[in-house]
């Protein structure tokens, strides 16, 4: 009784640290936010002005 009792807790202790590590495996992508005028470039990986004309 006390294995099941203590795989029980074990199983409760670990299961939302697994749950979050998910999130760090899988491939995420934010969006950014640029300011006013600007917009994201995805090669550089950072705000650019945008061309007026």
């Amino acid at each position: 009784m006390k294995t099941k009792t203590l795989l029980a807790a074990l199983a409760l202790t670990l299961t939302p640290a697994l749950a979050s590590a998910e999130c760090a495996f899988g491939q995420h992508k934010q969006a950014a936010s640029c300011q006013a005028g600007s917009t994201w470039d995805a090669e550089t990986g950072t705000c650019v002005a945008q061309p007026t004309g």
